[in-house]
């Protein structure tokens, strides 16, 4: 089926054509010194009735053929089985209504020979019909590409977004392993903080499948998932980490991918706070600039391992990234100096 803008535009590029039809014979009338006016309208009219009913029978018996569209020399051949009906009806039906309207004008209709006449219209309906099947298989195929497009964007899209629930739903039994470890560490030491700590869980739960079925979110609901799972963490880890968010407001309606700033803080607690003893400070930042978010998260004692950089969080956070934003996204690693490791997301934000 034609989009409607689609078949308005070929409606009127037919009425053109035979307004055209009817200047040109209303003009050689004029030339042969005619005075009835209605008589090359008559004409030009039934021919043109005529020839849409056949062009719209045409497309209705042929339309389910447009699957040959791929292989056009079978699709023509389709068509062409329309010509005898062009050749035996056109005749009959259009010079039937020129006699009609004749008879109703108490007038005569007069023409060639009826075999001149046959062979003459045949040859202009088969011209006529030749041109109108090459604009419809234009229009097809046109059309076909199109959809073809718009199939292979879906296809692409539905496979970009299976593939981002595969990636996402990897990263959620990975954190929740770690925080049930963090768990059950305090159990043995301290019960009441690992209540208080089951609590946070709690509420890092409920963020994490309030968010399960997205693949974005906003910096500012991403956010409440970070700093409870922060909240976890420093009961864990009580004295030995201090976290603090330096966030600008004019970040947090940019989106991010869900469970993308908490992986950057997790490497934190396991590749430096678990590895010292002395107090590790750390820095969760967010500003815009121009139409990119800067995500960082730094801290002030960690060495920068091989290993990191290739770790299951990052990587599947970096693969993330590429299927969402292509090279408009950036995860970058940097050792600061003295000691220290710095974590910063770029992404687009254009809103």
């Amino acid at each position: 089926m034609y989009p409607t803008r689609t078949r308005v535009v070929v409606a009127i590029g037919w009425l053109l054509f035979w307004v055209l039809m009817v200047s040109v014979a209303v003009q050689d009338y004029l030339r042969d010194e005619g005075t009835a006016l209605w008589q090359p309208l008559v004409w030009e009219t039934s021919s043109m009735l005529t020839a849409t009913l056949l062009v719209l029978l045409q497309h209705r018996a042929t339309v389910r053929y447009n699957y040959l569209l791929a292989t056009p020399w079978r699709w023509f051949a389709v068509q062409a089985l329309w010509l005898p009906v062009y050749w035996i009806a056109f005749v009959p039906l259009a010079f039937g209504l020129r006699h009609a309207v004749y008879a109703l004008a108490g007038a005569e209709y007069r023409h060639e020979p009826w075999l001149d006449t046959f062979v003459y219209e045949s040859l202009r309906i088969t011209v006529f019909a030749g041109m109108f099947t090459l604009i419809r298989f234009g229009i097809l195929s046109y059309h076909e590409l199109l959809e073809e497009k718009l199939r292979a964007e879906k296809s692409t899209t539905l496979l970009r977004q299976a593939q981002l629930q595969r990636l996402t739903q990897q990263m959620q039994p990975h954190f929740l392993f770690n925080a049930l470890n963090t768990v059950s560490s305090l159990m043995r030491s301290d019960v009441d903080k690992a209540d208080a700590t089951l609590v946070q869980l709690a509420e890092v739960l409920r963020v994490t499948l309030d968010a399960s079925e997205q693949t974005e979110t906003t910096l500012d609901a991403e956010l409440r998932l970070v700093k409870a799972y922060s909240r976890v963490m420093e009961e864990r880890f009580a004295g030995r980490v201090m976290v603090s968010w330096d966030i600008l407001d004019a970040a947090l309606p940019c989106k991010v991918p869900v469970m993308s700033v908490q992986p950057l803080l997790e490497n934190v607690f396991k590749h430096t706070v678990e590895q010292r003893r002395q107090p590790t400070a750390v820095i969760v930042r967010a500003r815009r600039h121009q139409h990119s978010l800067l995500v960082s998260v730094e801290d002030d004692g960690g060495l920068l391992p091989a290993e990191l950089d290739a770790g299951t969080g990052l990587k599947n956070l970096r693969q993330r990234l590429a299927v969402l934003y292509g090279d408009a996204a950036v995860l970058s690693l940097e050792q600061l100096a003295p000691a220290g490791v710095r974590a910063e997301m770029r992404l687009p934000c254009a809103c």
